[in-house]
């Protein structure tokens, strides 16, 4: 099969000839449709990150497809039906799964991380982690549930926890933070984007914020306490910049709660007097549990949730080095790469 291989930071991925995986009686053997374009991928490729799989390595965890074979043990589904691999899948058996929170699993495994993942032509997956994709969910647009959907249904239903009524500041408009727009207006938040590109705070209102704020030309936190009253009641950072989170917290109000979705290796340091007289709250926010999956499956089909909008940029695998450039670039909303053609 056709993927595309990591061999180490600043190298470009190299489209070779690599072997189909080989499935054993609980795995599914899946025919890839289409695998979003990621940042996590970008901090492989650019700043390093090293990866638990020492490379090579076949990154890509955003993805949907075609079942193609079936291990002999395998129950519940067949050659030929359509489905959505998960960015992540757990062991079933330690502390954090038994407590229901598998996305924290004590060996958790990543696609393109810990075991080969989806930029390639086929894939493999335990059957018990595997989802069906309803006919009304096209494969294409479908392959970006898996984490930048997802990972903000955890986000805004679990960790911050938003309720019909609830001032939501959003900070970043990107990928995974339009839809913490569109998870938190569903959930019933009144939102407030937040991002210095103009553009994509127009985007975040046709995904539900009511609000937006650039960043580069006004008093961010002024801006909040004034359209809320005070302080949004809770305030979600999709950047990964300590900075960033920094300013979210101080645009809450008393008892409010910060949500960090944007990953970064540095330190970040809160103010601990506000944290306590100000009863405030600090949660991360990892992925998303495998039992919320079909609850987010669910929503896309009856169209509550939009995917199709966020799929600006599709690309052949072989062409997979554009697809990151826009990415570094800051354009759109979600790439995806396409290993096989003419799959629906």
């Amino acid at each position: 099969m056709k993927a595309a291989v990591f061999y180490g930071k600043n190298e470009k991925l190299r489209i070779e000839d690599w072997p189909v995986p080989k499935i054993e009686s609980d795995e599914i053997l899946v025919q890839v449709a289409a695998c979003g374009v990621c940042h996590t991928d970008l901090h492989y490729l650019d700043h390093g990150v090293p990866t638990f799989k020492t490379p090579p390595l076949i990154l890509g965890h955003e993805a949907s497809g075609i079942v193609s074979e079936c291990g002999k043990g395998v129950e519940g589904f067949k050659p030929g039906e359509r489905v959505l691999l998960p960015a992540v899948y757990a062991c079933g058996k330690c502390f954090y799964c038994r407590k229901g929170r598998e996305n924290i699993c004590q060996t958790m495994i990543m696609f393109g991380n810990n075991v080969d993942g989806a930029y390639a032509e086929y894939v493999k997956i335990p059957a018990k982690d595997l989802f069906h994709l309803p006919d009304e969910i096209p494969l294409i647009e479908g392959a970006v549930i898996a984490d930048a959907v997802s990972t903000p249904y955890h986000a805004v239903k679990n960790r911050a926890k938003i309720q019909p009524g609830d001032t939501v500041a959003v900070f970043g408009c990107g990928g995974v933070g339009i839809n913490v727009i569109q998870m938190a207006s569903a959930a019933g938040g009144t939102v407030i984007a937040v991002d210095r590109i103009p553009q994509k705070l127009e985007l975040a209102k046709q995904f539900g914020a009511q609000y937006g704020i650039h960043s580069g030309e006004k008093d961010v936190r002024k801006e909040i306490k004034k359209l809320t009253g005070g302080g949004a009641d809770a305030a979600i950072e999709a950047i990964g910049n300590p900075e960033v989170m920094n300013l979210a917290f101080e645009s809450l109000r008393p008892g409010g709660r910060l949500c960090i979705i944007g990953y970064s290796d540095q330190n970040v340091l809160f103010s601990a007097a506000k944290i306590m007289y100000r009863e405030m709250e600090i949660v991360g926010s990892l992925g998303c549990p495998p039992i919320e999956y079909p609850k987010v499956i669910e929503m896309v089909r009856i169209g509550k949730i939009k995917v199709a909008p966020l799929v600006t940029h599709q690309f052949p695998l072989n062409q997979i080095e554009e697809a990151f450039e826009l990415l570094r670039k800051g354009e759109g909303l979600r790439s995806v790469v396409i290993p096989a053609t003419g799959l629906k």
